[in-house]
């Protein structure tokens, strides 16, 4: 058949084809009360897939130019200088921490030892690379029903050690960002906003409304197929920094002081004259290393579902605001007996999940379990207090390796009473009102 094409038609030609096969195939379903209920889902159509091929047709496979598009469509919706596209969330909080340890940054570069104050109560990756680092996680407290950090415990944290504060917006709910960024001025410290679970969050500050993970020093973001966008598996990296946009560049790519993308030589036109470290001079400046890096790069099959995907998040956002608030609205009559979730003051969230903390005699583990059997998904608020998990079971034995500001009390509620159920944007009212019916027998039973 593509014998009397030119490729441009033969590739025109699948392009079509792969649209009405997704139009064909991969429609989603109508809803049937009872069915499961995800407390997340991929959203998509036809035009993540007719990129997804397009790309695979170029056959790069490695970033390229949906990579390029994507890094700069995201940077013009989140009114940010930089963007770098990595492989997931968790290797972009890696990234964020580690250019805060480079030596570039002088006096100020983070150094084993160094304390870094943050949460327990969230996902293990906000912390593993302080912890892998040989830096000091100091843990305090949050609120309920915010579920951020507790910010009146800020002064009781800080120390000569302190170097950074690195927090996520939980859940969608930005954390008091005014507090804490006054707080980090006051001090000389770095903020890492983690806006994994939170892109398409507002707060005002300073009155002006801005984007959450693009207040601090260093944002990211997670692209994971649960998250308020999916490539899959992805993740990015933002900020205003040109150095630490250097940094975030030269870690990402194996550490290599070259900026010249793959495929692309001597774009810097000293490709053979320059003099670096103790090597001859002119060594070749793409395998120069200035950093102890990483490969962390996505493809550009991801990059390629990305862009199509982010043409969608304005939507995306709005769909889980309203059935965030419709949920909340028909469960308020049952605040007797569920603390339900309250946005921080200042905020418009783009919400991952809807919360709840059971009280008043609801037992968590009767009401989630009555709602897996029903068909609705639950989760816990991820590790619900980090430091009782068996990866700290050695520091907590020596007494070593990290610090906890006070009791941690609420982290402790959150993780014996706490957990959330989703709010995606493929949710129907009807599976919204399947959810609040079945909540509502629980609780009542």
């Amino acid at each position: 058949m593509f014998d009397s094409m030119t490729e441009q038609e033969a590739r025109t030609l699948i392009l079509e084809m792969v649209d009405e096969y997704c139009e064909g195939y991969h429609k989603t379903k109508n809803y049937k009360k009872g069915q499961q209920i995800s407390y997340a889902k991929r959203v998509y159509n036809n035009e993540e897939m007719v990129n997804l091929v397009d790309s695979a047709l170029e056959f790069w496979l490695t970033a390229s130019r949906y990579t390029d598009i994507f890094e700069r469509e995201f940077s013009a919706y989140l009114n940010v200088k930089y963007c770098s596209l990595v492989n997931s969330g968790s290797s972009a909080n890696l990234l964020a921490f580690m250019a805060l340890t480079s030596s570039l940054l002088k006096d100020r570069a983070i150094k084993p030892g160094d304390e870094v104050i943050t949460v327990a109560a969230g996902f293990p990756t906000t912390v593993a690379p302080i912890i892998q680092y040989g830096a000091i996680p100091v843990f305090v407290d949050v609120t309920i029903p915010e579920y951020n950090i507790d910010v009146s415990q800020l002064e009781n944290a800080i120390s000569k050690k302190t170097k950074a504060v690195m927090l996520a917006h939980t859940l969608g709910n930005p954390f008091d960002i005014q507090s804490v960024k006054n707080f980090c001025d006051k001090y000389n410290l770095w903020l890492i906003e983690d806006n994994c679970d939170a892109l398409g969050s507002q707060y005002l500050i300073d009155g002006e409304e801005k984007f959450t993970g693009t207040i601090g020093d260093i944002g990211t973001s997670s692209f994971y197929p649960p998250h308020h966008m999916t490539m899959g598996e992805g993740g990015a990296v933002y900020t205003n920094d040109a150095l630490l946009n250097r940094i975030i560049r030269s870690l990402r790519d194996w550490g290599r002081e070259c900026s010249c993308p793959s495929g692309k030589d001597n774009l810097c036109g000293h490709r053979f004259d320059k003099q670096f470290g103790e090597l001859p001079l002119g060594y070749d400046h793409k395998y120069v290393y200035s950093h102890f890096g990483y490969n962390l790069k996505a493809t550009d099959l991801q990059a390629a579902i990305g862009v199509a995907q982010l043409r969608k998040l304005s939507s995306f956002i709005e769909k889980r605001r309203y059935n965030f608030k419709k949920l909340k609205s028909e469960l308020q009559c049952l605040e007797e007996k569920l603390i339900l979730p309250m946005p921080e003051k200042n905020s418009n969230p783009s919400w991952f999940g809807f919360i709840i903390t059971c009280k008043n005699g609801v037992k968590r583990h009767e009401l989630i379990q009555y709602l897996e059997e029903k068909g609705i998904q639950t989760r816990m608020l991820f590790a619900g207090n980090l430091i009782k998990h068996p990866c700290f079971d050695e520091m907590r034995r020596v007494g070593e390796g990290y610090r906890v500001v006070g009791k941690l009390k609420k982290t402790d509620v959150i993780m014996n009473d706490t957990f959330w159920i989703g709010v995606y944007p493929g949710m129907t009212d009807e599976m919204i009102d399947y959810m609040v019916e079945t909540i509502k027998e629980a609780v009542e039973l």
